[in-house]
């Protein structure tokens, strides 16, 4: 997702499921999956998620959709973030720098071995 958060406190269900390229009936049936997602009604009846939902929504779209998690297993490593208090989830350029240190890490294991096999 390249679209960072908009700076609100609120957003409509439509805004959401722009933002994460899901259909709101995706949305609504995570929010009864994942109790931690509770919108706020508007007089209107209308849900209004705050930003602190958004973010969950993005990692349990992230874990489900990238990671191929089941909705249990997503429901089990959110608790897992929570209890470990670490961010919900890295950002596009943590991973991309987290992949890059491991492909250079890997590439140093393999200058290692070829080393030992050489020696």
């Amino acid at each position: 997702m390249a679209d960072p958060i908009p700076e609100k406190s609120y957003f409509r269900i439509g805004e959401v499921s722009k933002l994460l390229g899901v259909a709101p009936y995706v949305i609504r049936y995570w929010e009864s999956e994942f109790k931690s997602i509770r919108p706020i009604r508007a007089k209107s009846d209308q849900r209004l998620y705050r930003r602190k939902d958004v973010e969950e929504l993005i990692t349990i779209k992230a874990l489900l959709y990238n990671e191929k998690f089941t909705i249990n297993g997503a429901r089990k490593r959110l608790a897992e973030y929570k209890c470990k208090d670490e961010p919900i989830a890295p950002n596009h350029d943590e991973r991309q720098r987290l992949a890059a240190i491991k492909k250079g890490l890997l590439g140093i294991k393999d200058g290692l071995r070829k080393m030992d096999r050489a020696g």
